[in-house]
């Protein structure tokens, strides 16, 4: 589990196959981008997110074929992996 810190770059469209994930890219400062995959079957929507938004976000990084991604952004209902979250405008979700 890492903690990444940027901002909001776009807001894709939520993935609805399987688990819900809320999802948008996000980038850090230096310039790499994240595409972080939020489970919203899980944890509660990042409400009102917009493009710009400075974001923090700690979870577990992927890697994958375009690159990585970032999930575990939420809490384990199984108790059996470390509870990830996100914090916008000062509420941390997970």
């Amino acid at each position: 589990m890492e903690l990444f810190v940027g901002r909001v770059v776009r807001i894709l469209n939520d993935d609805l196959v399987g688990d819900r994930h809320q999802r948008f890219i996000m980038e850090l400062p230096g310039g790499p981008t994240m595409l972080v995959v939020h489970n919203i079957d899980v944890a509660p929507r990042v409400e009102r997110l917009y493009e710009g938004a400075p974001i923090a976000v700690y979870g577990e990084f992927e890697w994958n074929e375009l690159g990585g991604l970032i999930h575990w952004t939420h809490h384990d209902p199984n108790l059996e992996h470390e509870s990830g979250w996100i914090e916008f405008k000062g509420t941390r979700v997970q």
